[in-house]
């Protein structure tokens, strides 16, 4: 050989950006083709990034995708080590399934913050408890963007449960922990996601050819969606015969209503212009409810046996020691009218219904606890406790 390409190799590396170490099987995507799968993969992670943020209660940024095509020998070189490999089947809606690549630390990192963390201070390694976890954010995750696919695509589609494995990618392919797909060129979407300050990094989803192709036809309008097919109509019901002469039903005469009744509805009737549903009357605005059966059974409650005795359980006043009390001191009350009140001026004398040298009333938080007499304290006025009241007033 001179060293020169082939026609065959210069038109892989101008139609899909292949390497040279391509098998030549043909397998690429044309622009177009690469420009559909990045929108679609754009659309449905949006709509996973806001999925993750409910989960994870920090702010998640996925940015636009980047679409190549490449082989497991140039995945492994460029991408970090070992990863935790999500397979994604669809079941409805599209034949095939997708590999979501994410690196070991960003999926410790999410799952600790779904667990309640704070993602500071992650497991040191990945328990079947971590894998469970990242399971269930997938399944919201692309559940949610399967939900944005069928919008697009205008066709239910459905997801099963994605499987999380954790691959160590040196060397050959682990064919226990990826799929078929990945033994030949693949198309690799490529996204940058950042989670509040704890994760900056990078997140890849693979697709086979046969798969991206078909997204593509399908996003493009080139493949309909095949409706279903109609049923065959159904013979019509036969007309019912007549009932002989002699045992046709007779018809019986309404009873006479009272006057006053006239222009009100009777019971169990509909009133004029109210629609009917299944032969009984409903009301304005409201659907009528099918009746359903119920079972009934009488509730039964628990025995209540209190564990411990009020009176032998020792209590704690400690816990309310510092709770602080209103005391106040009253020297006597009366009572006036509003006419009396509006008279007061400046030298009024209120006669209270205390007598001089009578105990005055020592009240906390407004309730009577003892009885007492004025003194002078320096400048100030104090009471001192003459007796204290047991009994309740």
């Amino acid at each position: 050989m001179d060293g020169m390409l082939s026609q065959e190799e210069i038109n892989a590396l101008i139609g899909g950006g292949l390497s040279t170490s391509s098998s030549g099987n043909g397998d690429t995507l044309n622009d177009s083709e690469k420009d559909a799968l990045g929108e679609i993969s754009n659309i449905c992670m949006g709509t996973a990034a806001t999925t993750l943020y409910s989960l994870v209660n920090q702010k998640v940024v996925i940015t636009t995708p980047v679409v190549n095509i490449t082989r497991w020998e140039e995945l492994t070189a460029d991408y970090a080590r070992p990863c935790v490999f999500i397979n994604i089947y669809y079941k409805e809606g599209i034949d095939g399934n997708n590999v979501l690549i994410l690196k070991e630390d960003d999926v410790k990192i999410i799952t600790d913050l779904m667990m309640g963390g704070d993602g500071l201070n992650p497991a040191p390694e990945l328990s079947e408890l971590h894998f469970s976890a990242i399971c269930e954010a997938m399944n919201q995750m692309m559940g949610s963007s399967a939900t944005s696919l069928s919008s697009m695509l205008n066709t239910k589609i459905d997801i099963s449960p994605p499987e999380a494995d954790l691959v160590d990618m040196a060397g050959d392919i682990d064919e226990a922990k990826v799929t078929d797909f990945m033994k030949k060129d693949f198309a690799c979407v490529t996204f940058r996601m950042t989670i509040g300050d704890l994760v900056d990094s990078t997140i890849m989803q693979l697709y086979p050819i046969e798969l991206a192709k078909e997204l593509y036809r399908r996003f493009s309008g080139e493949e309909e969606v095949a409706p279903a097919a109609p049923e065959p109509p159904k013979a019509a019901p036969e007309p019912p015969k007549a009932a002989p002469a002699s045992q046709a039903p007779q018809m019986q005469q309404p009873p006479m209503m009272d006057q006053s009744m006239m222009g009100q509805p009777m019971m169990g009737q509909p009133m004029m212009g109210q629609p009917m549903m299944m032969g009984q009357p409903m009301m304005m605005g409201q659907p009528m409810m099918m009746q359903q059966d119920v079972n009934v059974q009488n509730v039964q409650f628990q025995a209540f046996n209190p564990m411990v005795n009020p009176v032998t359980q020792q209590e704690n006043i400690e816990l309310i020691m510092d709770v602080p009390l209103e005391v106040s001191v009253v020297l006597g009350r009366t009572r006036k009218s509003i006419k009396e009140i509006l008279e007061f001026s400046p030298g009024t004398i209120i006669e209270l219904d205390k007598l001089a040298g009578e105990s005055i009333d020592v009240m906390v938080n407004q309730k009577l606890v003892a009885k007492g007499e004025v003194v002078v304290i320096e400048e100030s006025f104090g009471i001192r406790i003459t007796e204290i009241i047991k009994e309740k007033i």
